[in-house]
């Protein structure tokens, strides 16, 4: 970096109102500890003991503990006892699980946790923006969000963002020292900045007056807080936890009147009633979703992608569109300056003098193009001095400095110095520059101009226009001044392809997520990359042709088209809200501060960490690396965790549905209870035991192949169809006690609970997978737990505890019948398994 652009880049920061020097460290931390954290909506974060306390108000917790308390009012003690084991033990996993999982999580949230950079012990340093605390100097450039209310110091060519406070979508500049008395505090004020507001361009610094809630944005801020939008995901898990709630009333309305309509004891049917109902409740849900997540969100750490917030990741596996620019994804966003042209085309070193001055002085964001031009050659700017600069905006689309030079002993002159869009420099342009002449820019020689840009343009230039005109007044800049220029020509800069783009984008096709272009770039150019790159661009929509559609028309043509030139960042956040009402789950790459409200929209937004705080804020996936390939790798690791929690909601209303309702029928008719109310709850433990390590398991490849959409109408048809088979063998097995075994009551008892234990338990290897369990391989974990159920389940009977509980040794002929019903019942289920998702709507390779 030059010497004259640094100083002239961090003037502002350097110099303080006497008296004015931060914070020492001890200071600080007596502040954090007086004011809290400077969250605007803390989290309540709860001692350890809290947090277990709260794990028994979930809904199906309390079922259990109902039952339980039921059981032990009515005498079965060793029923209550069961429930309260697996109550405890279930708490237990949940809170051991998700304890070490989310401090996992919080680790690597810290990687991209919003920083500030503040005046500590007399040296400038970054923090975490929750350490700010009320009396911290801080300084502020383009592109930082303002980490606390506080009043400026310095500032200079200074334009915030404010829309999160005031709505209003336009920056607004501020300076030191402006502030009016009834404006003090308000969002109006000058020489004040806020909390939720970020830097268009400009530096300053500035004293920090409030941090946290006590800010104008904490208010705001808590509201949201308490109304957090809810997931696809969520809404799935809230619908599955209403069928299950509704399945099990009835059937326990259904087994207490009709067996009291029977004449069967009352007392014993309600003992019944209620085991069965806990029978049906997968008390292990919460545990399994949010390990799951977690382990989820840590592989796709290893991926080089952060997950801010745990919901995402089901999202992110179901995105089916993609939208992002071509810059930093098709394309290394490494601009390299290839040519410098006049008006016409013709070689010139005029614009890039030009071009160089602006970029030099501009206090904006540095854009890859500012960062080109100014490796390209140096040049000495020492005789000239910035007198003032409009910020760019996706609405002019061009940035406008003043620059003042000495001319002879005492006259200074005054010069305006505009680049941006090459179409519409040359639109406010009056004249142009050739030899050294300035000439009336006429019809004709616009038409010339125009055929020079887009000769650059086809050959994948990226293309700059360049203008200046001479000021006469020391008047402040406004955009009327950008007018009647003198356009002097274009700069082309060259940004060569990532060598993994086009297999990446055909990667992603492959695994259906189709990627659209959404760009500013002109229309040439980026159907010049996507030619490269193998996408297909059957037309191309111009920003120009959405202004006059309406959003019924958007939502076809933003389904039908691929790439989107010349599109400002609120029609790209139209084509996003269009695409998502046509049922689309969409996501945003974006990386700049206009790109926030995209990333708002979208059902997940993507950003980088070397992206601007503003769009990683507001972003809910960070990739640590630039590129698709890492965003393809995130997409399959959300997959993968969505899929887990998938198996566990499938086993749930599957064999174990079909169990209790075996259980329901068959009390109505046989003269004693098919299992006693402690054999049943011992089995559902057993059975859920199995099922604790499912986050652990591996997942095919068929799985990620296409977006995962939430289908409760699956599960319901898991537990239709798969249910009765269940209840089949169910009905196969009794008849096998009673007519072959000539079982009593506690060899019955005893044989179908290890029947359906084994068989429920063993069922998880089919329903893991959508394709041949054969050949897909559970993990170790799961495997080992499975199997180890099984065999428990098996042991009880002929171990000191089977007595106790109302079992009898099995004879050895009535493991080949397990054997058998065992193998013949998995076999049907992976039938009827491959029908179900051959279903219209269940294709494997498009949704699971």
């Amino acid at each position: 970096m030059f010497g004259a652009i640094s100083g002239d880049r961090t003037s502002p920061t350097e110099q303080l109102p006497g008296g004015v020097s931060g914070l020492t460290s001890r200071e600080a931390e007596r502040a954090l500890a007086q004011y809290g954290p400077n969250d605007p909506a803390p989290a309540h974060r709860h001692s350890e003991i809290k947090d277990i306390l709260l794990l028994f108000l979930n809904p199906l917790i309390i079922i259990l503990l109902i039952a339980g308390i039921v059981s032990a009012f009515l005498g079965e003690m060793i029923s209550a006892g069961i429930i309260v084991v697996m109550v405890l033990l279930g708490i237990a996993i949940n809170f051991v699980q998700t304890y070490r999982s989310q401090r996992a999580v919080d680790r690597l949230r810290t990687h991209v946790m919003p920083t500030a950079t503040v005046l500590r012990d007399g040296k400038w340093q970054d923090i975490h923006r929750h350490d700010v605390v009320p009396g911290d100097v801080i300084r502020l450039s383009a592109g930082d969000l303002v980490p606390a209310d506080a009043k400026l110091l310095a500032a200079r060519d200074l334009f915030v963002q404010q829309a999160a406070l005031t709505g209003e979508s336009l920056a607004v500049e501020k300076e030191a020292g402006a502030v009016e008395t009834q404006l003090a505090k308000q969002p109006e004020a000058r020489d004040l900045v806020f909390l939720g507001t970020s830097v268009v361009s400009g530096t300053a610094t500035a004293l920090v007056s409030a941090t946290g809630p006590a800010t104008a944005f904490g208010a705001i801020a808590e509201r949201l807080a308490m109304h957090p939008p809810e997931t696809e995901f969520e809404r799935g898990l809230r619908h599955f936890g209403q069928l299950i709630m509704r399945t099990t009333f009835l059937l326990v309305l259904f087994i207490v009147v009709v067996r009291v309509a029977l004449r069967k004891d009352a007392f014993e049917s309600l003992v019944f009633a209620v085991a069965i109902a806990v029978g049906l409740t997968p008390e292990f849900l919460p545990m399994i979703t949010s390990v799951t997540l977690a382990r989820g969100a840590v592989r796709m750490a290893r991926a080089h992608v952060v997950v801010k917030h745990l919901s995402a990741i089901q999202n992110f596996g179901s995105i089916d569109v993609l939208c992002s620019d071509k810059t930093g994804t098709l394309t290394l966003g490494d601009m390299t300056l290839q040519d410098v042209v006049d008006p016409f085309g013709r070689s010139s070193e005029r614009p890039f003098t030009l071009a160089y001055l602006n970029s030099t002085f501009e206090t904006g964001i540095r854009s890859p193009l500012d960062t080109a031009i100014l490796s390209h050659k140096r040049l000495d700017t020492a005789e000239y001095h910035k007198c003032d600069e409009i910020p760019f905006d996706f609405e002019r689309r061009r940035l406008s400095i003043v620059v003042e030079t000495k001319k002879g002993d005492e006259r200074l002159e005054r010069m305006l110095i505009t680049k941006g869009s090459p179409e519409a420099m040359i639109e406010i342009s009056s004249f142009y520059e050739a030899d050294g002449q300035t000439i009336a820019l006429d019809t004709e020689n616009r038409r010339r101009c125009h055929a020079a840009c887009d000769r650059l343009s086809n050959q994948g230039f990226r293309v700059l226009g360049v203008a200046y005109r001479a000021l006469h007044s020391s008047d402040a800049l406004s955009i009327k001044d950008e007018s009647e220029l003198v356009f002097v020509g274009f700069l082309a800069f060259a940004d060569p392809l990532r060598p993994d783009a086009k297999a990446t984008l055909a990667a992603l096709r492959r695994d259906g997520v189709e990627l659209k272009i959404l760009t500013g770039d002109n229309e040439l150019v980026a159907q010049h990359i996507c030619q490269q790159v193998g996408i297909k661009e059957s037309s191309i929509v111009l920003g120009s042709e959405l202004e006059r559609m309406s959003d019924t028309a958007l939502g076809h043509v933003a389904e039908q088209a691929t790439l989107f030139a010349r599109v400002s960042p609120m029609q790209k956040h139209r084509i996003i809200l269009a695409l998502k009402r046509r049922s689309h789950v969409v996501g945003c790459i974006g990386d700049g501060i206009n790109d926030a409200p995209s990333l708002h929209a979208a059902d997940v937004g993507i950003s980088v960490a070397s992206a601007v705080d503003v769009a990683r804020d507001a972003a809910d996936i960070i990739l640590l690396e630039p590129g698709l390939q890492v965003l393809h790798n995130g997409i399959i690791e959300g997959r993968k965790a969505s899929a887990n929690v998938l198996k566990y909601l499938l086993m749930g209303t599957s064999s174990n549905f079909g169990n209790m309702f075996s259980m329901a029928v068959a009390s109505l008719f046989l003269p004693f209870l098919p299992m006693l109310p402690t054999q049943i709850l011992l089995n559902n433990f057993l059975y859920d035991l199995a099922q604790v390590t499912i986050p652990t398991d591996n997942v095919d490849k068929a799985y990620v192949r296409g977006p995962q959409r939430w289908d409760i109408h699956l599960v319901r048809n898991f537990m239709i169809f798969i249910g009765p088979i269940s209840s089949i063998y169910d009905f196969l097995t009794f008849l096998a006690l009673l007519y072959f075994f000539h079982a009593g009551e506690k060899l019955f008892h005893t044989g179908w609970f290890v029947e359906s234990l084994a068989t429920q338990t063993l069922v998880l290897f089919v329903i893991r997978t959508m394709g041949n369990p054969l050949r897909s391989r559970p993990s170790a974990p799961l495997a080992a737990t499975a199997i180890a159920v099984v065999l428990a389940g098996i042991a009880i009977p002929f171990s000191p505890l089977g007595n106790l509980l109302g079992f009898t040794p099995l004879p050895g002929l009535y493991f080949s019948f397990l054997a058998i019903a065992a193998a013949t019942y998995l076999l049907l289920v992976n039938i009827v398994k491959v029908r179900l998702f051959k279903q219209p709507g269940h294709k494997l390779e498009v949704r699971l």
